[in-house]
């Protein structure tokens, strides 16, 4: 399939923002629900426990932002190379917490353009969801001369990956199939593409998932 095919850019901010709102519905209706609980519960036990959720689902919501801002968005308040530890902890905090998933931070360059970033933190958000019992999620980026070069390992008790996020990745997936669910995959796809880079993802099957990444033309 050809992957260059191309998106009616408001279709796929369409798609993208159904995504976002998806992963956002979860923490953000848990602190719906803990303040109407809040209001009919009197019980001092209870009224505890009602923050305390409260607490863990807004540090949740605020961690998703965060995430979202550097993996998505523009990085308004940042320059053309981000500061790698604003990734390192956009992930912990998207993964960290809870100790189902440990992460292995492999990435020794202080700062990285944006494009590596935004691929990086993508494909962290991709191979993070595949450990669907948790693992270990390891995550490296080292500039070369062309560009920078990008692995994010996963290993667990369970992996998966869907399909439909594997075939975006690799660049088989047309306009019309394209879903909410997908379209992170697909602009890893297009940004490695368009920087002269390339995707490359293990094969399926395999007890461990790597993906590799390549971005060019952004130099130090």
């Amino acid at each position: 399939m050809n992957s260059q095919v191309s998106i009616d850019p408001v279709e796929f901010a369409s798609l993208l923002c159904s995504r976002l709102c998806h992963d956002l519905l979860s923490p953000v209706g848990a602190i719906n629900n803990g303040l109407e609980l809040l209001a009919d519960e009197h019980d001092p036990d209870m009224r505890a426990r009602c923050l305390d959720l409260l607490s863990e689902s807004a540090r949740a919501s605020a961690n998703k932002l965060k995430f979202f801002r550097l993996a998505f968005g523009a990085a308004g308040g940042f320059g053309e190379r981000i500061d790698t530890r604003e990734a390192r902890t956009a992930i912990e905090g998207l993964f960290g917490e809870g100790g189902r998933t440990r992460i292995g931070w492999l990435v020794e360059e202080p700062t990285l353009g944006r494009t590596a970033i935004k691929l990086l933190l993508n494909l962290s958000l991709i191979a993070g969801d595949a450990l669907v019992r948790g693992g270990q999620l390891d995550i490296g980026a080292e500039a070369t001369p062309e560009g920078t070069e990008i692995v994010v390992r996963a290993e667990g008790p369970r992996l998966l990956l869907d399909p439909e996020l594997r075939a975006a990745l690799e660049g088989n997936t047309d306009a019309a199939s394209l879903t909410p669910r997908a379209a992170a995959a697909w602009l890893i796809h297009r940004i490695a593409v368009e920087s002269g880079g390339s995707v490359i993802v293990s094969p399926p099957g395999e007890p461990v998932l790597m993906f590799g990444a390549t971005v060019l033309h952004e130099r130090r």
